[in-house]
C-alpha cells in the first residue's frame, strides 16, 4: 500500500483537504461553512406531497428545496412485505403531513433536491450503527472468512441482547479489523448515546428540525480518510489542530498521534503544489508526461473523455505509441475522476487500438487504477465503437460545479460568436427595426471589436444599409459589453 500524507488547509469560511501519495495529489475534498454538505444529517421531516406515479414523496426538512424520498429508501420494517416479498406502494406507507425521521443520503445536485432515506445509519470510528436493524455485517474489504466469523462472534457478545439494553445492528468498518473488544465497546456505547439523543430531540422539536449533524470535514479526515498508510496529517491552524487532537484522543487515538501543526510561513497548499493541482483539475485539458493529452467535457447527462497522442511519436511503431499513451491515460483518467469528483455516466474514448491484447491490457490497467477509488465505480468494457462505458456513484457536486459557475459571456457553451457574425446580426436587426419604426437615426452600441469591424472591414455593408433605409447609422463602443452584446438605439 502506497504511503500517503494528508494536508488540511483550514479557514473559518472553508476547509480544504488534499490526500497525497508519493508526491501526487490523489483526492481533493472541500467544505465551505455556508455550503456544508448534508449527507449523514438526520432530520425530522414532514411529508409535503406523495407522488404515486413516481413511487416517491417530497419531504420538507427545513431547506429551501423539498427533499426526495423514493419507496426503495423506506425502511422495510412495517411495510407489509417480508424478506424477499415486494414492498407496499409508497401511498400506503406515508401520507401528507406525516412526520418522518429521515437521513440525507445524497446532497442536492443542480436542480435536484437532497435524497433521503428512512433507514438511519450513524457512522462511528470502527462501526456503523443501524438502530432499526438487528443484524451484524462485515465490510467486504475484510476478506478472510475466519476473521469475519471471529469478528461477528465478538460483536454478538458485545452488542448484547435487547432485554439487556442491547439492540440495533452494526456494520464493522475496515479499521475494525484489529480493534480490541474495549475499542469496539466504546464505539458501540458512543453510537447508542448518539441515537438516544436523536430520538429524544425528535420528540421535542418541530417538523423540519435538524436532529443530528455529521462530523465536519476536518473531523471526517480522522474517521474516514486516514488509514494505516497515512504517515502524517498536517493542518495549518493551531486552534483546529488542538481541537482535532482532542477529538482524536477520544475517538481515534491511533490517528491523533499522526497529527502535526504546520507552522510554516508559506501557505501549506502552495508549499506542496496543491493550488496548481486544483487549477489543472478545473481545466479541460490534462497533459500526459509522454506528450499526449486527455480532454474532459462535463455535460449535464454524462462526462466525455477523449485521449489524444498529441506530441508523442514513440520510438518503435505506431501501435506501441498508441498503447503506451492509452496506458498512461488510464492512470491519469482514474486520478482525475477522483480529483474532479466526476460522477454519473462516463464515456472514455481511448485512441483506437487494433490489437485485442492491447485493448485488454489498457482495460485491466484502468480497472486497477479505479480500484483505489473510495467511490463505487463500474466499468462495462469496450463497446463496438471502441468506447469504454463506466459509471461512478454521484454523492455530491463535482469540483468544477463547486468552485465555478457558467461563463457570463458564453453561458457555459465554451465559445462566443465571432465579431463578424455579431456585425451581421446587427445589420439584420437594423433592417428589421427600419421596417417597423421611422426614427431620425439608428445608433449601434456594441463591444469595441464589433464597432471596429463595422468601421473597417464591414464599412461598405454598413454604408449600403444606411443608404437603403434612408437613415444615418452611428456607432458607439462600450468597453463593458461582452463580444455578443449590442444595443440598437432609435434616435
Amino acid at each position: 500500500m502506497a504511503s500517503q500524507d494528508i494536508l488540511i488547509n483550514w479557514a473559518p469560511q472553508e476547509t480544504r483537504v488534499a490526500i497525497v501519495e508519493n508526491g501526487a495529489v490523489q483526492e481533493l475534498h472541500i467544505e465551505r461553512a455556508l455550503e456544508r454538505g448534508l449527507v449523514g444529517n438526520v432530520y425530522l421531516g414532514k411529508v409535503a406531497r406523495v407522488l404515486p406515479g413516481m413511487q416517491s414523496a417530497f419531504i420538507d426538512i427545513g431547506l429551501e428545496r423539498a427533499a426526495f424520498l423514493h419507496v426503495a429508501d423506506l425502511h422495510p420494517h412495517g411495510n407489509g412485505g417480508g424478506r424477499g416479498e415486494p414492498a407496499l406502494p409508497i401511498e400506503r406507507q406515508v401520507f401528507e403531513g406525516q412526520a418522518l425521521t429521515v437521513q440525507v443520503i445524497k446532497d442536492a445536485i443542480g436542480t435536484k433536491g437532497a435524497r433521503l432515506s428512512t433507514q438511519i445509519s450513524i457512522a462511528g470510528r470502527m462501526l456503523v450503527y443501524l438502530p432499526q436493524d438487528s443484524h451484524i455485517g462485515i465490510s467486504q474489504k475484510i476478506g478472510s472468512p475466519e476473521l469475519r466469523e471471529q469478528l461477528r462472534s465478538r460483536m454478538q457478545v458485545l452488542v448484547g441482547r435487547p432485554e439487556e439494553g442491547g439492540g440495533g445492528g452494526f456494520i464493522l468498518r475496515t479499521n475494525a479489523e484489529e480493534a480490541s473488544d474495549a475499542e469496539l465497546a466504546d464505539d458501540i456505547a458512543y453510537l447508542r448515546r448518539t441515537w438516544a439523543a436523536i430520538r429524544e430531540r425528535s420528540h421535542s422539536l418541530p417538523a423540519g428540525s435538524l436532529l443530528h449533524q455529521d462530523l465536519s470535514l476536518a473531523e471526517r479526515v480522522l474517521r474516514d480518510l486516514a488509514s494505516e498508510a497515512t504517515q502524517t496529517i498536517r493542518i495549518d491552524s493551531g486552534m483546529q489542530a488542538q481541537a482535532l487532537r482532542t477529538f482524536g484522543d477520544t475517538y481515534m487515538p491511533g490517528m491523533a498521534a499522526r497529527l502535526e501543526h504546520y507552522k510554516g510561513e508559506r501557505p501549506i497548499f502552495d508549499l506542496f503544489g496543491i493550488e496548481e493541482e486544483i487549477a489543472r483539475a478545473l481545466s479541460r485539458r490534462v497533459d500526459l508526461k509522454s506528450g499526449g493529452y486527455v480532454i474532459f467535457d462535463q455535460t449535464e447527462a454524462l462526462t466525455a473523455i477523449d485521449v489524444n497522442t498529441g506530441g508523442f511519436v514513440g520510438a518503435r511503431n505506431f501501435d506501441d505509441t498508441i498503447f503506451k499513451t492509452n496506458l498512461e491515460a488510464a492512470g491519469a483518467i482514474a486520478r482525475q475522476l477522483r480529483l474532479r469528483n466526476l460522477g454519473g455516466i462516463i464515456i472514455v474514448d481511448f485512441i483506437d487500438m487494433t490489437r485485442e491484447e492491447h485493448q485488454q491490457a489498457v482495460l485491466a490497467e484502468f480497472r486497477k487504477q479505479l480500484a483505489r477509488d473510495r467511490t463505487r465505480t463500474t466499468v462495462s468494457g469496450f463497446t463496438q465503437l471502441g468506447l469504454v462505458e463506466m459509471t461512478r456513484k454521484r454523492t455530491r457536486e463535482s469540483l468544477a460545479h463547486m468552485l465555478c459557475e457558467p461563463c457570463p459571456t458564453c453561458s457555459g457553451r465554451g465559445q462566443v460568436k465571432t465579431a463578424r457574425s455579431v456585425c451581421y446580426d446587427i445589420l439584420r436587426e437594423i433592417l428589421r427595426e427600419a421596417r417597423q419604426f421611422d426614427p431620425r437615426e439608428f445608433r449601434v452600441v456594441a463591444s469595441a471589436a464589433v464597432v471596429e469591424m463595422l468601421l473597417d472591414e464591414e464599412s461598405v455593408h454598413l454604408a449600403g444599409l444606411s443608404e437603403f433605409i434612408g437613415k444615418p447609422i452611428s456607432l458607439s463602443a462600450e468597453p463593458t459589453m461582452n463580444p455578443e452584446q449590442y444595443d440598437i438605439v432609435l434616435m
